[in-house]
């Protein structure tokens, strides 16, 4: 028989949950892609704290199918922004077509990437198709993707509310992530994030997220 525990709910009155959905929805309204980062400091456990609290993400039959990689090694960060540039150089040179590079124009990016090397950290999630068991047979994983872009999605939101910023950043392709990190074989890179503070007098596109009229669609009752 599976083993079962008391669940330990907050129990808010519905203004109280009210509230705190307010309060975070307007600090997640904030949350904006940075690419000009300052070199303060991030401390480890700090860092170490956003992981645990993507990897408390739901995830398929709880495999919880995801390898958080954290970098700090300037050398190692170097590697990446070379090796990233590389592929980006050749995606803006002959890979996008003329439609995807004019859907960028609003946002000032090309094919370099200063921020690899500038933001403190570097956290790179792999995603696991199978775990590699003890004896070396393979345990399947399930709703892989879709597990790793939730927890994705709790270490992003987990940065934000820390005061941090990041950018998901997704150069195309990405084996070279597994190669400089020596990952195993049944690991494949999902996003590669970097973290820290924003330089002072950064600034960002003005850009308008959709309104929930545009988003969201209602089946009410009478």
């Amino acid at each position: 028989m599976p083993k079962f525990i008391p669940f330990q709910a907050q129990n808010l009155s519905a203004e109280e949950s009210l509230k705190k959905a307010l309060e975070l929805e307007a600090l997640m309204e904030k949350r904006r892609s940075i690419r000009l980062f300052s070199e303060r400091p991030v401390a480890k456990e700090l860092v170490q704290s956003l992981v645990r609290t993507a990897s408390s993400a739901p995830s398929g039959a709880h495999k919880q199918p995801w390898t958080f990689c954290i970098i700090s090694d300037p050398e190692i960060k170097q590697q990446i922004r070379q090796a990233a540039e590389k592929e980006e150089y050749e995606s803006y040179s002959n890979r996008m077509s003329e439609e995807w590079l004019e859907a960028l124009k609003p946002f000032g990016t090309n094919w370099e990437k200063p921020f690899l090397e500038r933001a403190p950290y570097l956290i790179v999630i792999f995603k696991k198709s199978y775990d590699i068991l003890p004896d070396g047979s393979r345990s399947k994983n399930y709703y892989v993707n879709e597990s790793v872009g939730l927890a994705a999605g709790f270490l992003i939101s987990a940065i934000h509310q820390a005061g941090l910023v990041t950018l998901t950043h997704t150069p195309s392709p990405m084996n070279f992530l597994q190669e400089i990190l020596q990952r195993p074989k049944n690991e494949k890179p999902f996003l590669l994030l970097p973290i820290g503070y924003a330089a002072e007098g950064c600034e960002v596109p003005d850009l308008r997220r959709k309104s929930l009229d545009e988003v969201a669609l209602y089946w009410e009752a009478d």
